[in-house]
């Protein structure tokens, strides 16, 4: 054997018997829990966070154990992660009795600005104060600075929490939250914090929360079973899920399952949604919705990652029944809706505080009572639908909520209820919604009423600080004795029948409803195929005492019209006819004048000339003058008093002479004339179009 022999044996063994030591030592300071390590540990934590970290309330004598195999388990009485530099906030976390498990690799995450991944943390009392400013800054954001146009919630992460009693409070100024919260994470098998979890052990999670969100009041109620569905970021089994939540005057109740029900994450579960307005939905999910009147909804929900798929077997707004299936995904840059809405009926009143209309007395007293008055901007009975002395609505359009999310949803309503005892509703109406970057439209619309139809296209453009109202309207074959309820006494014939042919191409700019229609450019045309029109009607319309009386004798009867032609246009809001012309056998009715939609007055003169013998005719024209809300009727009293002053004179000669100036003779000429007149100004009307709505949408627009 040589002399290195000995000499590589020797050093052999020292060699084992020092990593022997190493080994035993490490073993002995892990079984013990490295005690001097847990002031450096601290530090090196806090290095890695930017963020002060300590173990115990003394941070220089911490009483701790620490485990470093598989990552660092600390137990301690105290173990607080502390608040950013900007925050007044005492921590940001904050446990009691407390034992903790953090990964190597996390800790190397969040000091990039990852969410911070507690592995495992057990306390008896656990404390969180959770915090967001408008500019971005947020407390769960640890290590680089942070992007101030980041405004994901990234919330630190648990594999498993257990918790015997704990508070949070979050504050966002980018959500407008601000939510105090009680919870409890109970182990079903009563073990005390500091003893060792069974590996199957089961969890219920109970937590009342209470604040504010978007300054409406919020109380949310959440309860499940399982490990900690709330926040554990790996789990795959779905657990049962209780939530009852209230935001506003909107209420809701969801059973089902999910994953994580933080993130809501695998969400699946039938809900309930009540409120005293579609709008106290849509706000606290940033959904653009329509102020309704009282609502309630009941279906199906599933949430896949963010979108988020609904089914509503039941929609009850008043008395109007509807479903459908939406899907709404906030990836986009702007938020999207799509889906299906239909329905069995649906009354225009239950929408009517969507154009300004009020809420119903009985409506609002069946909404949650306790609701505040700001849950919803159309639920208080205080709003109206016009100002004093108008009928026009005025309320104005919520316009920066068309730019808050787009839409697509195709609309398929079996009864539309106008809302009228005098018109027929529309059965059914079809249209297709598009909602994008603030213009919604109403395309491809298609409705039947008084067995005809109407189509075209409604658009309101919300872009500006004003809406720009567009139409471009078509409607063919209504027949108004179908369309207009006329029932009448003793069976006798509508007033009016055919069918009525038309279109309208107008548009019109302003915040309400009143407002664009006071600013209208357009044109409207229609007339009449095959239709009747009531003799009485004519003859009490030409003040025919004679012929009036006469068909009062002998029951009233249907005139044929012969001729019909309606040109109307509108320049600011003032509605005039260039021709407005009804001709019959008996006489010819001419209407001028204007109906102004700015300021609601009406001044329109009716004048009808006679084609037939009349012993004693009053033949004066008709004004209808006053506004929408208190019109009035009153004869044009030139051509009425020359008759009777020319009847009071040759009365004083003889009494049978006076009625000498209230003959009408009437001719075949006039007859003729009357008709030829119209029928050319028909035929002038259908050889102009009307201008396109593009057109009509700049007139409104230079106003």
């Amino acid at each position: 054997m040589s002399q290195g022999t000995p000499r590589l044996i020797r050093w052999r063994l020292v060699g084992a018997g020092t990593l022997a030591a190493i080994v035993i030592g490490l073993g002995v300071c892990e079984a013990i829990g490295w005690p001097f390590l847990a002031a450096p540990l601290q530090r090196w934590i806090s290095d890695a966070l930017d963020r002060p970290v300590a173990f115990a309330k003394d941070p220089a004598q911490p009483k701790v154990t620490v485990h470093l195999l598989g990552g660092i388990k600390v137990s301690a009485a105290y173990i607080t992660i502390g608040a950013p530099r900007w925050s007044t906030a005492p921590h940001m976390l904050l446990a009691r009795n407390a034992r903790m498990t953090l990964g190597y690799a996390d800790l190397w995450r969040a000091s990039h600005g990852e969410p911070l991944r507690i592995r495992e943390l057990r306390a008896a009392q656990l404390d969180g104060q959770i915090e967001r400013l408008a500019d971005g800054r947020a407390s769960w954001q640890f290590g680089k600075a942070p992007d101030a146009a980041d405004r994901t919630v990234r919330v630190p992460v648990f594999g498993l929490l257990q918790v015997d009693a704990g508070s949070l409070a979050y504050r966002d100024a980018v959500m407008a939250m601000d939510l105090d919260a009680r919870f409890s994470l109970v182990d079903s098998t009563a073990q005390p914090a500091s003893a060792p979890a069974p590996a199957a052990s089961t969890v219920g999670f109970q937590l009342q929360a209470g604040g504010t969100y978007r300054k409406m009041p919020m109380t949310v109620a959440l309860n499940t079973p399982g490990v900690l569905p709330v926040v554990a970021q790996d789990a795959a089994v779905p657990l049962p899920v209780t939530l009852e939540a209230r935001v506003g005057g909107a209420k809701l109740s969801f059973k089902g399952t999910a994953t994580d029900a933080l993130k809501l994450s695998a969400l699946k579960g039938r809900f309930s949604v009540q409120g005293p307005s579609l709008a106290a939905v849509g706000d606290p999910l940033r959904v653009t919705l329509p102020t309704t009147g009282p609502f309630r909804a009941e279906g199906l929900v599933t949430k896949q990652g963010v979108v988020w798929n609904v089914v509503t077997e039941q929609v009850s707004i008043g008395a109007s029944r509807l479903s459908g299936a939406f899907i709404y995904d906030p990836r986009p840059r702007v938020p999207m809706l799509a889906g299906r809405l239909a329905g069995t009926k649906l009354l225009l009143a239950d929408l009517g505080p969507a154009v300004g209309a009020p809420v119903p007395k009985t409506d609002v007293a069946a909404a949650a009572p306790a609701a505040p008055a700001s849950a919803s901007k159309g639920a208080s009975p205080q709003r109206v639908n016009a100002k004093p002395g108008r009928v026009l609505p005025d309320r104005p359009f919520d316009l920066p909520a068309l730019r808050k999310m787009d839409a697509n949803v195709l609309i398929d309503i079996a009864d539309l209820d106008l809302g009228s005892s005098i018109l027929e509703p529309l059965r059914p109406l079809r249209t297709h919604l598009v909602l994008a970057d603030g213009v919604l439209t109403l395309r491809e619309l298609d409705a039947r009423t008084g067995q005809g139809q109407l189509g075209g296209m409604v658009q309101l453009d919300g872009r500006d600080a004003q809406a720009l109202w567009t139409a471009d309207l078509r409607w063919a074959g209504v027949r108004l004795e179908s369309w207009i309820h006329q029932a009448r006494a003793g069976n006798a014939p509508p007033y009016v029948t055919g069918d009525l042919i038309g279109e309208a191409r107008v548009a019109g700019q302003g915040k309400s409803t009143a407002a664009i229609l006071g600013s209208l450019h357009g044109g409207v045309r229609m007339h009449l195929v095959g239709g009747t029109i009531s003799h009485l009607a004519v003859e009490a319309a030409g003040l025919d005492i004679a012929q009036g009386l006469g068909v009062l004798i002998k029951g009233d009867d249907a005139l044929p019209v012969q001729c019909t032609a309606a040109d109307l246009v509108a320049e600011q809001g003032v509605l005039r006819p260039r021709v407005l012309v009804l001709d019959t056998k008996d006489s010819t009715l001419w209407l001028e004048g204007s109906l102004s939609l700015a300021s609601e007055a009406l001044d329109l003169r009716v004048a009808v000339t006679p084609k037939d013998f009349s012993p004693m005719a009053l033949r004066t024209p008709l004004h209808v003058r006053g506004s929408f809300a208190n019109p009035s009727v009153s004869l044009e009293k030139g051509p009425l008093g020359t008759r009777l002053g020319a009847a009071a004179l040759l009365a004083l000669v003889n009494p049978l002479a006076a009625l000498i100036p209230l003959i009408d003779t009437g001719s075949s000429a006039d007859a003729k004339r009357g008709a030829d007149d119209c029928r050319a100004l028909a035929n002038r009307i259908a050889a102009k179009p009307l201008p396109p709505p593009a057109k009509q949408a700049a007139a409104a627009r230079a106003r």
